[in-house]
């Protein structure tokens, strides 16, 4: 099957198939040896699914009501379905509208992120580089894994997302990111072609407003028991190798929230909701950042980063960026 696609305003987008060929579009399949995608069609009805409305739809597109209707209509005419049911005076998506969403958010993507590239200058071109990030990875690691590539030679650019980790892998399969961050290896479970490089590991530091310190930071670990902590969320991999320690310790701390954004843990451990941990690696920069001490620290407990990617050798200049700068800067133990 091949494929052209414009991003200009009003291309069209061919599909061209072998004989007998089958596809599948918005829900429904069709034989043929040619169909034609309005590309004009496609962006109205994503702009309509992405602001709600017709109306609001109008004002970002500077169009009548009645065009865009009209040629959304026409798409839906093309191939016998209908892509939006009025639900009262709100407009909602019919289940090949919510089929087709998906598609088009991409094809629009890749198509601002090539018009992008084609309006650079040769000379001012850049190396994209498209990094994922795990939700659960504290957000001052990343920050001290990328920023390395900021100080390469060749220009990149550089894109961040932060998704559950399987959306991300996802991702990296059909090549819409180059390198996932994370706080474990390639799950095995997964069907996908992908090489996990182990960044670092270290201890987890806990930490506390003055307040807090002055009435748990005693006696560590011991103070902890029955002290208000805030943990990890149940995906993070360093949330069961702490409640483990806790047992082994025999250590019951009141858990007071849990949370799969370390940043939010970290805006709560800050107003004194309670103790909270982190990477020891960063923490003089936590202590620092968010005005708390530090209690305690254990390397009973650690936690681990890695890099996943496509390739076993790893090429990208942004990949072996991070990954020299991990074991020569941030795991210096490595």
């Amino acid at each position: 099957m091949t494929i052209n696609a414009g991003a200009a305003e009003g291309c069209d987008l061919f599909v061209f198939l072998k004989q007998d060929q089958k596809i599948a579009a918005f829900g429904s399949s069709y034989r043929g040896n040619l169909r034609v995608l309005n590309y004009r069609q496609l962006h109205y009805f994503w702009v309509v699914a992405k602001t709600g409305s017709i109306v609001r739809a109008c004002e970002q597109l500077n169009l009548t009501p009645q065009t865009i209707s009209g040629q959304i209509s026409l798409l839906e005419h093309t191939y016998g379905i209908e892509l939006f049911q009025r639900v009262g005076r709100q407009l909602e998506l019919t289940e090949a509208g919510r089929q087709a969403l998906p598609f088009a958010e991409q094809m629009f993507q890749l198509g601002g992120e090539l018009e992008l590239m084609l309006r650079a200058q040769p000379n001012e071109q850049q190396i994209l580089f498209r990094v994922g990030v795990a939700d659960v990875v504290p957000k001052s690691i990343v920050y001290r894994l990328i920023a390395p590539t900021m100080e390469l030679n060749e220009p990149l650019r550089i894109t961040c997302r932060e998704d559950k980790l399987e959306r991300l892998l996802a991702d990296l399969a059909i090549q819409r990111l180059d390198l996932v961050i994370s706080d474990s290896p390639m799950p095995s479970h997964l069907d996908i072609k992908g090489y996990s490089q182990k960044l670092g590991e270290c201890g987890i530091s806990f930490f506390a407003t003055a307040q807090l310190a002055a009435q748990y930071g005693q006696d560590f670990p011991r103070s902890l028991n029955g002290a208000p902590l805030l943990i990890p969320g149940a995906e993070t991999v360093v949330r069961s190798r702490l409640q483990r320690w806790f047992a082994e310790q025999q250590i019951q701390p009141q858990i007071v929230g849990e949370f799969d954004d370390s940043a939010l843990m970290q805006a709560f451990g800050q107003s004194g909701s309670g103790i909270f941990i982190g990477p020891s690696v960063i923490a003089d920069e936590v202590k620092r950042q968010y005005g708390v001490e530090e209690i305690g620290q254990t390397d009973a407990v650690t936690e681990s980063f890695y890099a996943i990617s496509v390739e076993r050798k790893v090429k990208h200049p942004g990949i072996v960026a991070i990954t020299e700068g991990a074991r020569r800067e941030l795991f210096t133990a490595l």
